[in-house]
């Protein structure tokens, strides 16, 4: 797996033992397998300024009803029609916007020398997820065995919703990883993705990537196959890559989508032709580590003081990491500006990483709104998660109340001042206890 990102990424080797500590001094909840969460009568939210999540300028003064997992009404305070005696929970001063989508993570694998892939590890990421705000992440690739299948159908208290790729597709990458289908020839290829659609996966992960020079990568004869196939059974596949000349391929292919951006040098004018040449290609940049030292001390409510002092230890300023993200940075400008769909995917464990990854893809180029629609909206559309990603009538009642406008400074959005998702508010003070209790 590749190393954890965001947030404390310049402290990979740190973070790696941490969590594994974190991990195990979680309280795993019963899960509620065809059941709805805990149903509530009418509420009304009013006051707040609303960041529905489609790009558009928020609602000030906004108000909107929560029955049950949904919403019903949104709009202006004063404007809806609700009985004189509804609950009403007064939000002024504060910023509504949509829970977040992640469309990258690896929340139950294990690297080495971890802990075996579990439920209960599974369990607590997808919890970490929802302390930050998550109301969905998918597992591309690493997940092991019927876990992770089992666990989509179910309903967790206090947890993001979980969609899987199942152990993705790559070439045999001994000593790294064996979780992956390992394929070498074009039956393997294709038997691989008919083991996932019979799980219904919801989408396929491949990697075209030689990490290095160290293994051969999937060629364009056996990704050609694993989309043609993907493509038969009415999957789609997403792609992680490294270079330039890869990404032109798995264009030319009819790849779905990115898992992660061109990261050896700037895109040029061929790529881009190739994408506007098929505009339903999404871009999930996944940004690697600014190199720059950063105040970690908003990480206080999922990590030990004597961990999280470690941690700020080892941010600091590094050049070279600052060089990487630079290329990667004019590449996401340069692809958003031509009209590529980009999403939020941050290729994490960690429940905060979207927050970082927002902070980054606004130090790219972008504007806060921008991200906050990836982050939201289009994320959900591409996980096809269409009762997720804006704050509209129908949709699930699933949001952040903050603090400050994240639409000020896109670091406001860790200013968290409470998560409901699914219509309930998760509860974010037993969880932090939980993590932070020595």
């Amino acid at each position: 797996m590749r190393r954890i990102k965001k947030g404390s990424r310049s402290v990979t080797l740190v973070v790696c033992a941490l969590s594994v500590g974190l991990f195990f001094m979680t309280a795993h909840p019963i899960s509620m397998k065809g059941k709805t969460d805990t149903t509530t009568d009418a509420i009304l939210f009013e006051g707040a300024q609303l960041i529905v999540g489609d790009g558009n300028s928020p609602i000030e003064n906004s108000a909107f009803v929560v029955e049950n997992t949904h919403f019903t009404q949104v709009g202006k305070a004063g404007e809806l029609d609700v009985p004189a005696d509804v609950k009403r929970i007064d939000l002024s001063g504060k910023t509504v916007m949509p829970a977040i989508i992640d469309t990258h993570v690896h929340l139950g694998t294990a690297a080495v020398g971890q802990p075996p892939y579990s439920r209960e590890k599974l369990i607590d990421g997808l919890q970490r997820k929802a302390y930050y705000g998550v109301a969905a992440a998918a597992g591309l690739g690493l997940d092991s065995g019927d876990t992770a299948f089992q666990l989509r159908d179910e309903i967790i208290p206090n947890a993001a919703q979980h969609l899987t790729a199942g152990r993705g597709i790559t070439r045999p990458e001994p000593g790294r990883s064996e979780i992956p289908y390992w394929v070498t020839n074009e039956t393997e290829a294709r038997k691989a993705v008919q083991e996932l659609a019979a799980n219904k996966a919801d989408l396929v992960k491949i990697w075209v990537d030689d990490r290095g020079g160290k293994y051969e990568k999937l060629t364009p004869d056996l990704y050609g196959a694993i989309i043609n196939e993907a493509h038969k059974h009415g999957l789609r596949v997403t792609a992680h890559i490294f270079t330039l000349e890869d990404a032109k391929g798995l264009l030319r292919a009819g790849i779905d989508g990115f898992a992660h951006s061109i990261r050896d040098t700037d895109v040029d004018d061929e790529l881009v032709e190739l994408v506007k040449e098929r505009p339903n290609v999404w871009l999930v940049p996944n940004l690697p580590n600014r190199g720059v030292a950063s105040d970690l001390s908003w990480l206080s409510g999922t990590v030990k003081p004597d961990d999280l002092k470690k941690l700020q230890d080892a941010s600091v300023d590094r050049p070279r990491a600052q060089k990487s993200f630079a290329i990667q940075a004019r590449n996401l400008v340069r692809l958003h500006k031509e009209g590529m769909t980009v999403a939020l995917g941050t290729d994490g464990g960690l429940g905060w990483s979207p927050h970082a990854e927002m902070e980054d893809m606004v130090a790219a180029g972008l504007t806060p709104a921008q991200v906050i629609v990836a982050a939201t909206r289009t994320a959900a559309k591409i996980l096809r998660l269409d009762h997720l990603g804006t704050v509209e009538a129908g949709k699930s009642a699933s949001f952040i109340v903050l603090d400050k406008n994240p639409l000020d400074d896109i670091t406001n959005t860790r200013h968290i001042n409470s998560v409901y998702l699914r219509g309930t508010v998760i509860d974010r003070d037993t969880l932090s206890t939980q993590w932070t209790t020595p």
